[in-house]
């Protein structure tokens, strides 16, 4: 009986995890449609929007892995407010950018899949990719 307590528990807690990144994607998604508005070139522009169709994918497979785990839909929330200033949302994306490396990877480390693993595994190599753009942005904008 306490292993079959302890596989839910761990379940559950995989569930929590994706759907908590689910929302961090959507957050993304949102925020960084914002923030290449504010772009100050198209160059800027077209990398934020390639960053975020990075996010649209992660958002894609975090809600099939999440289907196939419950059996449901989730219901994406916004986590956080994206800031009206571009210098503020820059420093908004890299600091929830690399924050979201760390809990991928460790998401990786405990999933039960080899599936899982490597989604998350990617999935953190590409926020860590773009906490790299975001602090080349940021640095540029304060020069």
């Amino acid at each position: 009986m306490y292993y079959y307590n302890a596989a839910d528990r761990q379940t559950n807690q995989l569930v929590a995890n994706i759907e908590k990144a689910i929302n961090g994607e959507y957050t993304a998604i949102q925020c960084y449609a914002k923030l290449a508005e504010m772009a100050p070139s198209k160059g800027v522009r077209q990398q934020i929007l390639e960053i975020r169709e990075d996010e649209k994918r992660h958002f894609q497979q975090f809600v099939q892995m999440y289907t196939q785990l419950t059996g449901r839909q989730p219901q994406p929330k916004i986590l956080e407010r994206c800031p009206n200033k571009y210098m503020k949302g820059l420093e908004f994306a890299l600091k929830d950018e690399q924050e979201t490396v760390d809990f991928y990877l460790d998401i990786a480390d405990r999933a039960p899949s080899q599936y899982i693993r490597e989604t998350f595994r990617r999935a953190a190599a590409d926020e860590q990719n773009h906490a790299v753009w975001f602090l080349y942005f940021f640095t540029k904008g304060r020069s």
